[in-house]
């Protein structure tokens, strides 16, 4: 599913996201969401971006800008995520507004998702309080249950080998979980369109919902794909790191542990993101077959099969973020001057 072979244009990357009935785009450029109302309407937002890496080229070296690209992924997935809540939101007022004027009440104000925007100062603290959750339940836990339930503390490779069992299983538990939930369905087959239309967009391909509709949901490069990469080779790394703090300091603990494998996460997942790079450009090799597939399997269950509305949104998602028009693909009832565009902050 590689571009065309002798394709005069360069494939620039596109990366993006599942939000709230919707999707997010991102293109070495722009970012732009684009949300389903409940009337039909599609709502677009579109921001100029250009990532910190892109901004200061000297931190542009393997590893570090792993760990910063993670981080800012995040970030701008959180923000948009609030962002396509906001145009939700906005929804579910309008219909109680219309109930209460039904039943006479007085009418409440609707919120502006504009307005109501989260901020990247609220992004950063959200994503703070959600990497200390993460850390706690499918890092430290791992090694306080492995520590407390088997007497492997001295044996480098075992001792991760399990903790690293247990975290994939906690891994694979809470998505099962959460896939279960209705609104969590319908936010994973929107996932599976963003998948669809960026393999349609790597194609070569014109991006209809036509030839998006063909293509798998499974994608190498999902971020899901990315999480799985991390736990297997935190399972390596930390096993080697033991193995050296056993052989200096001769002994080792849980609070050895928690002190030394912690604070080297943002390495383990620089690590991935070179992985990750790396075998786009060889999918085909039987190694980066066997390392790409637990993520993919994994996607069986965080992407389904959108239908062809969901198709309709990332695609016009992928065009505003590449600076293409996508007026055409609207609905008739909507006019293109409702559309919002913003400045980036």
């Amino acid at each position: 599913m590689n571009p065309r072979e002798g394709s005069e244009e360069k494939i620039m990357p596109i990366g993006g996201q599942a939000v709230i009935e919707g999707v997010m785009m991102r293109s070495p450029d722009r970012i732009a969401t684009a949300v389903r109302r409940a009337n039909g309407q599609i709502e677009i937002k579109i921001q100029d971006y250009q990532s910190l890496i892109q901004r200061h080229k000297w931190l542009n070296i393997p590893i570090v800008r792993g760990a910063i690209t993670l981080i800012e992924v995040m970030i701008l997935g959180i923000k948009h995520l609030n962002y396509s809540a906001d145009v939700a939101m906005k929804d579910a007022e309008a219909r109680e507004q219309e109930k209460n004027e039904q039943k006479g009440k007085k009418k409440k104000k609707a919120r502006n998702p504009e307005e109501a925007g989260m901020s990247t100062l609220s992004a950063v603290g959200t994503v703070s309080v959600a990497l200390l959750v993460g850390i706690a339940l499918f890092f430290a836990f791992p090694l306080f249950a492995t520590t407390k339930l088997f007497n492997i503390e001295r044996e480098a490779f075992a001792f991760n080998l399990v903790a690293g069992t247990i975290r994939i299983a906690l891994f694979v538990g809470y998505i099962w979980a959460i896939s279960l939930m209705k609104d969590v369905k319908r936010l994973f087959r929107y996932h599976g369109a963003e998948h669809k239309t960026v393999y349609a967009f790597e194609s070569g391909e014109p991006v209809t919902v036509e030839n998006a509709r063909r293509f798998t949901t499974l994608h190498p490069r999902c971020g899901t794909s990315f999480l799985v990469m991390v736990m297997l080779i935190s399972l390596l790394f930390f096993s080697v790191l033991d193995s050296l703090v056993l052989l200096w300091y001769g002994k080792i603990s849980l609070l050895i542990r928690l002190a030394t494998h912690l604070p080297l996460i943002p390495i383990v997942g620089g690590l991935s993101y070179e992985a990750i790079k790396a075998s786009a450009k060889k999918p085909d090799h039987p190694i980066v077959k066997a390392l790409i597939a637990p993520g993919l399997w994994l996607q069986r269950i965080t992407t389904q099969e959108p239908d062809d509305r969901m198709l309709e949104v990332a695609i016009i998602a992928l065009k505003a973020a590449r600076g293409e028009s996508y007026e055409e693909l609207l609905p008739e009832s909507q006019q293109p001057e409702t559309a919002v565009s913003e400045a980036a902050s």
